[in-house]
């Protein structure tokens, strides 16, 4: 049985010496054939030349450099498709994740016979608000999506080769892995672990809130059928008010009068518009995106013990 363990590099040059360290005797508890597969993903540091001394250290290492920064997740779909291992560890190398978890997991596969054993948070790390902005995200996610995605998953998780092949097959460009996890189904079986915090995090609001809008988008069309209910709503109440209007004009000759509420109605609605439209425009960038079937990454060098680069 071959093992192999995926990971991603970005800004990680303080962590790889250690990480590797500690992965490395539970890797050996469970098998003397395996691989680290280190996919830089573009990293402004160190990362790549420490990946490249290590390499030296242990021949079983493989480090695929990207040619720019392409994203975790992308980078982390790049790692399985080029790992070859019955069985796959994938763990990202900060150490927020104990690489300790392998052999656990492990076992647990065992155990259970399952396809797939992934960590899960015993207490979702970070302040209150990070803590209450991720329950409500789990939480409106699940209701757009309608499917219950486990919470506060890690990305580490011991995958047989079949779940791997079948995770492969998730070829778009806008990756949201929590989802694309769970959607390629086979027996997977959480693990209670804990997940430390290394003081900052290469995720910014920003880059979190593209996150929660892409998991939304890319798996339910639920907001486009809220704004064709919304618009029906809208549309039969205001034919209502129109039809009252009208009504006391010609039997009572009452005219509505005053600019406030009229005005208030169009910046409503103003704004109702152009949320919605914004809406639709997200799902059709997401159409011209995957219509130009642009690479998923580009591998820039491939480096193996034999000390050769080869160019994919």
């Amino acid at each position: 049985m071959k093992l192999s363990v995926v990971t991603t590099l970005y800004y990680s040059s303080s962590y790889m010496q250690e990480f590797y360290s500690r992965i490395h005797p539970q890797i050996c508890q469970i098998t003397n054939d395996y691989e680290i597969v280190f996919v830089n993903d573009g990293s402004p540091d160190s990362s790549l030349a420490v990946a490249k001394t290590l390499m030296q250290q242990d021949p079983s290492i493989i480090v695929l450099d990207l040619s720019r920064n392409f994203g975790h997740h992308k980078a982390i779909m790049t790692g399985l498709k080029e790992s070859s291992g019955d069985l796959v560890f994938l763990i990202d190398c900060d150490l927020e994740e104990e690489p300790e978890l392998l052999f656990p997991f492990y076992t647990k596969m065992l155990e259970t016979d399952s396809d797939v054993v992934y960590g899960v948070q015993k207490k979702r790390k970070g302040n209150y608000f990070e803590r209450c902005s991720g329950q409500f995200f789990y939480n409106f996610r699940n209701y757009i999506i309608q499917e219950r995605i486990p919470e506060n998953i890690f990305i580490a998780r011991l995958m047989k080769r079949d779940y791997v092949e079948g995770l492969l097959q998730f070829r778009e460009q806008e990756l949201s892995l929590d989802n694309v996890f769970y959607y390629t189904g086979y027996k997977q079986t959480p693990f209670l672990a804990q997940k430390h915090s290394k003081g900052s995090s290469t995720y910014s609001l920003k880059k979190k809130l593209q996150l929660a809008i892409n998991s939304i988008t890319s798996f339910s069309s639920r907001p486009l059928l809220f704004i064709f209910n919304t618009g029906l709503f809208i549309t039969f109440f205001s034919f209502l008010y129109v039809a009252l209007l009208v009504f006391n004009y010609f039997l009572f000759g009452r005219s509505v009068e005053g600019w406030t509420s009229l005005i208030a109605s169009v910046w409503l609605l103003g704004g109702i518009i152009i949320l919605f439209v914004g809406v639709i425009g997200i799902y059709l960038s997401k159409v011209f995106t995957e219509t130009k079937d642009r690479p998923f990454t580009i591998v820039k060098k491939k480096y193996t013990s034999l000390k050769k680069d080869d160019s994919k």
